[in-house]
């Protein structure tokens, strides 16, 4: 074999080990639990109606805060997605869903982060899928048996929500705890670490 022809062939077996990390997700491998009938029935209902994402504001100060933490996550996330009408898209889905089930925006953000670094197609060496990560036996337990959709970004977000706010309720509102059950590592401390820290890189001036 010619010196040249190997060294190509080298440059270009680097080349593609360095675009391995870009297909693959670090997180994301919720371990599947029995869920009783009551609760599997209130998870499918939570993840019902994929009505876009309209919020309405009774007070104007309310919708000025919405807009003014639009601008700001749409600024900071400009390096992670470039097109704006994608990126507010995302934005408002977002907030949308946290807030329908009760997370904060900040704290989902982080999650999306470090799940998939904002990478809607993102699959993890376990399967999971997504902003998010969903596994797929989420769609089987509470879905239509249709893992294909937990590529379609409200829908990803909304089981990750769902699932979240579960574990959360799980947890008696633990979120260190409720955050390793989301990654599969309950008790280990890197995750939530992880989680937490991308947390505070979302939040509003003045948040804390």
């Amino acid at each position: 074999m010619q010196p040249a022809f190997r060294a190509r062939r080298g440059l270009l077996a680097a080349s593609l080990l360095s675009l391995l990390p870009l297909r693959q997700a670090w997180a994301g491998a919720q371990v599947e639990e029995p869920l009783a009938d009551a609760v599997r029935s209130a998870l499918s209902a939570s993840i019902r109606n994929s009505a876009p994402p309209r919020p309405h504001f009774e007070k104007i100060d309310d919708r000025l805060a919405y807009l003014r933490w639009l601008g700001t996550m749409s600024d900071r996330l400009r390096p992670r997605k470039t097109e704006a009408q994608t990126r507010i898209e995302f934005l408002e889905t977002l907030w949308y869903e946290a807030t329908r089930a009760g997370l904060e925006p900040s704290l989902v953000l982080g999650l999306v982060e470090v799940e998939s670094g904002f990478r809607k197609y993102a699959i993890s060496v376990v399967g999971a899928r997504g902003y998010m990560q969903v596994m797929p036996f989420w769609a089987r337990l509470i879905g239509d048996g249709q893992a294909s959709r937990l590529f379609h970004m409200q829908t990803n977000l909304r089981f990750g929500c769902v699932i979240m706010r579960h574990y959360l309720d799980r947890e008696n509102g633990d979120l260190f705890m409720a955050l390793g059950r989301y990654n599969g590592s309950r008790g280990r401390p890197e995750y939530p670490n992880a989680v937490l820290a991308a947390r505070r890189k979302w939040l509003m001036p003045g948040e804390r």
